[in-house]
């Protein structure tokens, strides 16, 4: 039986501030899985698989390490190394899976709860176009909004430079979602970004009616993205050299809002 697993469907708002004005939206369905429970899925849901082509799929190498590895057991010798106390977890990843075998995630989420089912971590895994990933963990109380903070550490966009402020507000995965991203600068308020989402039951007849009204959706998103960054260099939004390359790291944050 299928407990924990969902889809949400909704849409993203991305708007700019400064120092051009600029704002778009588009409609997705993100799929929230239990990592217990991908097996199930793979077995029970038309048109999905695990770490095999399907219309609709799963791998491994998207998330965690990038190298295919179990995700949970990257989630918790992550919790080890920073200390927080567990004896079981249980693992939810928030993403868009992959359509046609494509995908690019600019922002997943694991929630990462105890063995009595309340939210210890969470996990912000932020990838850039350059196939390159860093992820940001927190430790977190078991409430229904986490707020968290830290210094942006990772390379992103070309129109955005490196000494920024991420603000992160993101809801407990219940009846709807919500993950707002704000961004600020040493003069302000930069980046407004968000997703919402309202709960679906994970069904295979849900799965593809999600897929018929978003069929290319993953492919979408990467080409949004290109077209965006080419409407900012238009409008003469100066370009931001990127000087490292990074292929996958972790920071551990602490300076959480209390």
């Amino acid at each position: 039986m299928i407990k924990y697993s969902k889809i949400y469907a909704g849409k993203v708002i991305h708007t700019r501030f400064k120092p051009k004005k600029h704002h778009f939206k588009y409609n997705v369905f993100s799929m929230l899985i239990d990592l217990d429970e991908i097996n199930e899925l793979d077995n029970n849901l038309k048109f999905f698989s695990f770490n095999k082509f399907n219309l609709i799929s799963f791998f491994n190498i998207d998330h965690g390490d990038r190298e295919g590895g179990d995700i949970k057991n990257w989630v918790k010798e992550n919790l080890i190394k920073k200390k927080i106390k567990f004896q079981n977890i249980r693992v939810e990843i928030l993403c868009y899976p992959r359509i046609i075998g494509y995908v690019f995630n600019p922002l997943s989420i694991l929630y990462v709860y105890n063995e009595k089912n309340k939210l210890i971590s969470i996990f912000y895994e932020v990838k850039n176009t350059f196939g390159e990933q860093h992820t940001y963990i927190f430790e977190t109380k078991d409430q229904k909004l986490i707020e968290n903070k830290c210094h942006k550490k990772f390379y992103v966009s070309p129109f955005i430079d490196m000494d920024c402020e991420y603000n992160f507000s993101v809801t407990k995965p219940g009846d709807s979602i919500s993950v707002i991203i704000n961004q600020h600068d040493k003069e302000g308020k930069l980046l407004f970004a968000s997703q919402d989402g309202k709960i679906q039951h994970l069904t295979s007849k849900n799965l593809i009616l999600n897929y018929l009204k978003h069929p290319l959706m993953t492919f979408k998103v990467i080409v949004a993205i290109h077209y965006e960054a080419f409407k900012l260099w238009i409008k003469k939004v100066k370009l931001v050299k990127k000087k490292i390359k990074i292929l996958n790291k972790i920071t551990f944050e602490t300076n959480e809002y209390k």
